[in-house]
Formats: structure tokens, C-alpha cells, sequence
């Protein structure tokens, strides 16, 4: 039987000490100019027992991003803050992938240059969305998003010579590989949904084919700078987060979507499976994702990489998952806060801490980041 602990090969050549994954969290601790630092290195580094982790979300450029205080892909700078991320996971025998992030329309325009409006797919409005911004009088809270503009036909090129950028630069910074954000309602989903993409040019309309055909084009400019087994893919089919629309063609552009990454034999499928809030801080309601086992079955089927499932997961409901054989890997998001060594407490059903809240993205320094303490178990009495 495999189970969590289990190495795990892992695209074309790499093996994977164990089956768990620690899933991409913003935790806003960046530098000034949105630079990875030193302190950032130590957290990741302190949880490099994870067979894989993937980075928290990096902006691939100015115009990409949605959240205050999160990394950068774009600048020297940032690319050398990454270098001392990735020496430090590396050093500890750990794989890491970089989350390259574009929020379409999930902005505001005080995070944008020129305070411009955000890019989206079309120009309606996430009305009901919330994004993490620094308000008139410079406090950081939860704004409302800004009303985009449709990006034009010409511009979608722009947004893949950015990505191809940023992959270029992850590979420098020395990340094993990348995972493309196509989950949670940004930029990637807008364009996927077919009730929200009403564009009438080769990216939009009710095809599948267009609706995926800016993901596509990025997926292939990652593949050549490189390589197709260092490539993977975040997606949250039937999410509602980021007020998208219910979508009837969520099945349809999710299949098509599979057979083409399989084609392309991409390292894997990243699937969020889970609870979701609506995407309102005032909102205290959740969403939930209906990915079915009948569905997953169909992709299982239809691709031959790894596939990653993440969605509240213990130790126990995670080899479960495992045990259904319709996945390889399992993500942990929330547990590896306040748990550096999640796999060897798993391992060995070592207690778990839990992280207070209001620390996930504070600006306190290691307050609630890198504090967490390893576990000792006790010392066995002698005699």
C-alpha cells in the first residue's frame, strides 16, 4: 500500500522524499519592492521535510498584482530574495516550485502602476470581492476591487511574454519548477468561465479551445524555458471564490483542459477540493467545490502525471485519499503554519499546533512565521 511517507517520482527525474505537499500560502512578509528576504528563507527552510513546496503566490509582474506585500518575480532583486529562499530548501534536501500569480481582476488600482484600472478578461466588476490593500490613509485592510477594463487582444501577448519572464527568472533564482495559477478566480479562471468570458476574439466565446487558449499559450512558453516535467497547475474546477458565476461548461473546459496538459505531459494537476470563502471579508459564508470522485476518475484516467488534491486535510483522510489511487499527493496548506516539520509529525502522530489568526499576515517579523517550534518528543527516563 503507498502511503504519505512513500518517495514519489516526480515529473522527468525527480523523486520526491515523501507524498506531502506544503500548498502555496501568502503570508505577506516580503520586503520593501516586494523582495523575498532572509526571513522568508528560514521559513521555507524550515519546513523543507515536505516531499514538495510550492511557493506562495509571486507576482509576475507590476501589473499582476492584487495583494500588499506579496513577492515578486520581475526584478533582479527579487530574483536574488528568491536565491536565498531556494539555497535554504535545497540545503535542507527539500523541492520547491515557485506559484507564478496574475489577479486579473481581483485588484485595486492604489496596488497598480499609475493606479490604473486591473486587467481582467472583460469589464465586469468582482462585485463582491475583497482584496488586501493599503486604504487613503495607508492602513493595510480589505478593499473592495476595482472595476477592470477588458484587456485587449494585443495585450493578451503581453501577459505571456510576462510569464515567460518570470519563468526565466524562477529557473535563475534556482526553483525545481513552477505551478501556474489557474484556481481561486483570478486571472486564468476569468478567462476559463465561460459565463464570465464574453470576449468575441480568439480568447473568449463558448469554445473551450479559446476559453483555455491564454492558459495553453502560457503552459507552452513555461514548457520551453523548462521543460515539461518541471511544469504544473493549480485549478479550483466549480470554485466560486472571486464571485465567479456559476459556470454549466465547468465539466466540458476541465476535460478538454486535461487532455491538453497530458499532451503536453506536464509535471502535474494541482486540484483545490474544499470550502472556499466567497471572497467578501465581510462574508463570513463559504462556497463548496463539487469536484466529484466520478470526475476525478475521468482525470485520473485522462492524465498521466502526478495529480496533487488539497482541501482540509488530516493524516488520516489524506491516506485515505491516497488509498482511492485517484491521486498521488496530498496538499497541506493551514497545518504547516504552526508545524515546520508537518511530515514527521504526521509520520510519527506527533501533536499538531494550531496558528493564531491574526498572525497569518501580519508585518510582525517572526511573530506567527518562523516561531514554531520543531517536536522533542520527551526524553525516555533512564533505569
Amino acid at each position: 500500500m503507498t502511503t504519505l511517507f512513500d518517495t514519489h517520482a516526480f515529473g522527468h527525474g525527480t523523486v520526491l522524499r515523501n507524498r506531502i505537499v506544503m500548498a502555496p500560502m501568502t503570508r505577506t512578509r516580503t520586503s520593501k519592492g516586494d523582495l523575498p528576504n532572509a526571513l522568508m528563507a528560514t521559513y521555507y527552510g524550515q519546513r523543507a521535510s515536505a516531499g514538495l513546496i510550492v511557493s506562495e503566490a509571486t507576482d509576475v509582474s507590476p501589473w499582476s498584482k492584487g495583494y500588499a506585500w506579496t513577492p515578486g518575480i520581475y526584478t533582479e532583486d527579487q530574483v536574488q530574495g528568491w536565491r536565498l529562499v531556494t539555497d535554504a530548501v535545497h540545503r535542507n534536501g527539500g523541492t520547491i516550485f515557485m506559484q507564478a500569480w496574475h489577479v486579473g481582476r481581483l485588484a485595486h488600482t492604489s496596488m497598480l502602476p499609475g493606479g490604473e484600472a486591473p486587467w481582467g478578461a472583460t469589464a465586469e466588476r468582482a462585485s463582491d470581492s475583497d482584496v488586501f490593500a493599503h486604504d487613503e490613509e495607508g492602513k493595510l485592510t480589505f478593499m473592495r476591487a476595482s472595476t477592470p477594463r477588458a484587456i485587449t487582444t494585443d495585450e493578451v501577448a503581453v501577459v505571456v511574454a510576462e510569464f515567460a519572464r518570470a519563468f526565466t527568472n524562477a529557473k535563475r533564482a534556482g526553483f525545481d519548477g513552477v505551478e501556474i495559477h489557474a484556481a481561486n478566480g483570478y486571472l486564468f479562471e476569468q478567462f476559463m468561465n465561460s459565463v464570465l468570458n464574453t470576449r468575441t476574439d480568439p480568447y473568449g466565446g463558448q469554445s473551450p479551445e479559446n476559453r483555455t487558449r491564454l492558459l495553453l499559450e502560457v503552459v507552452d512558453a513555461a514548457i520551453g524555458i523548462l521543460g515539461a516535467g518541471r511544469v504544473g497547475i493549480r485549478l479550483s474546477p466549480f470554485g466560486r471564490y472571486g464571485s465567479m458565476p456559476l459556470d454549466p461548461k465547468v465539466e466540458e473546459t476541465l476535460l478538454y483542459l486535461c487532455n491538453e496538459l497530458n499532451r503536453r505531459g506536464i509535471a502535474y494537476l494541482h486540484l483545490l477540493y474544499q470550502l472556499m470563502p466567497s471572497g467578501n471579508a465581510q462574508d463570513s459564508s463559504f462556497n463548496e467545490s463539487h469536484l466529484s470522485a466520478s470526475l476525478l476518475r475521468k482525470l485520473r484516467d485522462g492524465f498521466a502525471g502526478s495529480i496533487i488534491w488539497c482541501g482540509g486535510f488530516d493524516g488520516a483522510t489524506a491516506q485515505a485519499a491516497l488509498d482511492s489511487g485517484l491521486v498521488d499527493l496530498i496538499a497541506f496548506g493551514r497545518p504547516y503554519i504552526a508545524n515546520p516539520d508537518l511530515a514527521e509529525r504526521l509520520q510519527h502522530d506527533w501533536p499538531l499546533a494550531e496558528a493564531d489568526r491574526s498572525a497569518y499576515y501580519t508585518r510582525d517579523g517572526k511573530r506567527g512565521y518562523t516561531d514554531f517550534p520543531a517536536w522533542e518528543p520527551a526524553a525516555v527516563p533512564v533505569g
